[in-house]
């Protein structure tokens, strides 16, 4: 099948019917950037309703790790499914959840022993390493960083500080948590040139933060994303995280990494954390770790996870079905998309920096794996930030049958499944080149 193909206007008339349905029954906090009504999937494609065949390169916001519908996962989800769906392993036991446990215990970014909690969601990943953090060092305070996001529920909205929607009319939020800039080379918070602000704007949180707001035997934890996902595809040097890890261990603070969106393998490594050579104490896993299936995972060194029994819980947290899925996807992961993200995402990667000689519209190409960003601006000098023609360029591109969506205020990611080839790719670069024209037409 070619792919794209659009055969309808779009949306087209069933899509059209499912979107008015939808307004009338289904909560408008939402974000839906276009009008994709999904039929079905397969690899790196999507049908509508209406016939219409995409390039997929948001994955389900990064999820579909090993592709919609791979049928080595799909084979694990209904052989897992014909033996039991749920027995909750809050107050039993079943090989799965242990296999799936072991399994990360052998893929974690850091030595030693560790040990996993299992929640449904990043988020519920995320308040697990909060909780586990007070009680761990019996401090109440944590850092996070401006730009950062960690889920939607009060204590990881706490954290959040990618855009003030999601924190407008919440309030009052988790006590004691304080942001610091992050390493945005592109932006840097301190005006320094890129060459030369990979870590100094920690200086913020070690020599004003640390020193005029919270004493550092206050703070429980310092979480941060090696890669920002909704701050913009933004990736940290490698000096940036080693020195964060200096600092925490200098005042016995623990480093929460959130690889929510950065981990299993989009990066081009199992986890981005190891790119810097960065060793964390407690780690956030989820989206793309069960290809589809809800799970989220907190996994944290085995001297830390000493919590006693009923201390922190799930209901559905390590379904035996997504444990199942988890473990065939850490399988394909290993074996071969790990290393796929790496080769098709350096293709994909090339082609996109390419197209800044032709469009003036692209500032700035960075990411990792398949894991990148390209963000737009209307003047490379002043740096002012395309907002509305990035959405208008997201939209062109779903008009031509490429799936794509927007990070931050105005970058445009590109999070395909790690299943993506090098022709597709291709295909990606020029229907994006495409949309580019088009709006910087408009424009």
């Amino acid at each position: 099948m070619t792919v794209p193909l659009i055969r309808t206007s779009l949306p087209g008339p069933k899509a059209k019917a499912i979107i008015e349905r939808d307004g009338a029954v289904v909560s408008p906090s939402y974000t839906r950037g276009y009008p994709l009504v999904i039929e079905r999937g397969s690899g790196a494609t999507v049908e509508d309703v209406d016939g219409n065949v995409f390039l997929d390169c948001a994955a389900g916001i990064a999820v579909n790790s090993t592709g919609h519908s791979h049928p080595d996962v799909v084979r694990a989800i209904t052989g897992q499914a014909q033996r039991f769906l749920h027995m909750s392993g809050t107050d039993f036991y079943y090989d799965v959840q242990v296999r799936i446990a072991e399994a990360l215990a052998s893929i974690a970014p850091m030595r030693g022993g560790v040990k996993s909690f299992f929640g449904n969601s990043g988020t519920e990943a995320i308040e697990a390493c909060l909780k586990l953090a007070r009680y761990a060092t019996g401090r109440p305070n944590f850092i996070a960083f401006l730009g950062g996001f960690h889920g939607r529920t009060m204590g990881a909205l706490s954290l959040t500080a990618s855009k003030a929607i999601q924190r407008r009319g919440f309030g009052a939020l988790l006590a004691g948590v304080f942001h610091a800039p992050y390493a945005d080379c592109y932006r840097c918070p301190l005006s320094l040139k890129p060459e030369s602000c990979a870590a100094e704007c920690l200086d913020v949180l070690e020599h004003q933060i640390l020193v005029q707001l919270v004493s550092p035997d206050d703070v429980a934890a310092i979480v941060v994303e090696p890669i920002q996902g909704e701050g913009g595809y933004l990736v940290a040097p490698g000096q940036f995280l080693r020195r964060l890890r200096d600092l925490t261990t200098k005042h016995g603070i623990l480093l929460v990494v959130d690889e929510v969106q950065s981990g299993m393998g989009r990066s081009g490594r199992m986890f981005a954390i190891e790119h810097a050579a960065v060793e964390p104490d407690v780690v956030a896993i989820a989206k793309g770790i069960a290809s589809g299936l809800p799970l989220g995972v907190a996994v944290a060194r085995s001297d830390l996870m000493k919590w006693p029994p009923g201390a922190h819980a799930s209901t559905f947290g390590g379904n035996p079905v997504a444990c199942a899925a988890a473990l065939a996807t850490i399988k394909l992961l290993k074996n071969q998309l790990v290393a796929n993200a790496a080769t098709v995402g350096g293709r994909l990667m090339d082609g996109l920096k390419a197209l800044a000689a032709k469009h003036p519209l692209i500032g700035d190409v960075r990411g990792r794996g398949l894991m990148i960003g390209v963000e737009l601006v209307r003047d490379r000098q002043t740096k002012e930030r395309a907002t509305s023609e990035r959405d208008a360029v997201v939209k062109a591109a779903f008009s031509k049958g490429l799936l794509v969506l927007g990070a931050g205020k105005n970058a445009i990611r590109f999070s395909p499944p790690l299943v993506l080839s090098a022709g597709q790719a291709d295909t990606a670069i020029r229907l994006f080149d495409e949309a580019l024209t088009d709006v910087e037409i408009r424009s």
